[in-house]
């Protein structure tokens, strides 16, 4: 392969086009606009790719699976946050990477205990 060969020539020429232009305004002075736009195009690279990074380790940090306190089911919810169980829609709030029922002040919780009974004969 030459490097004469029409597809080299194409590929090549928005290139040289661009390094002449830049060339051009840094002799004129206007260097600090050439690095301005190099700068601008840098960063539009670079962001989404930071962007991206930074919230997975947002969501690794905040986001909790637990199981519902009332009914069981697992689901996930953010760290700090009040949300609903899709299951029972028990009001609940996540503290502590747990669930936890939000119930009004002064109310007690009581777990129910099945009790065997025995029939007495006479």
């Amino acid at each position: 392969m030459s490097f004469k060969s029409p597809q080299y020539q194409l590929s090549l020429r928005p290139l040289l086009t661009l390094v002449a232009i830049a060339w051009l305004l840094g002799s004129l002075g206007l260097g600090w606009f050439v690095n301005s736009v190099l700068i601008i195009v840098g960063l539009l690279l670079v962001a989404p790719i930071i962007a991206f990074f930074g919230f997975q380790w947002w969501l690794k940090r905040n986001l909790v699976a637990d199981n519902c306190p009332v009914c069981q089911l697992e689901f996930t919810g953010l760290n700090n946050t009040q949300l609903q169980c899709p299951n029972c829609g028990e009001p609940l709030s996540v503290d502590n990477k747990h669930f936890h029922r939000i119930t009004p002040e002064g109310t007690i919780d009581v777990t129910a205990v099945e009790v065997p009974t025995k029939l007495l004969e006479e």
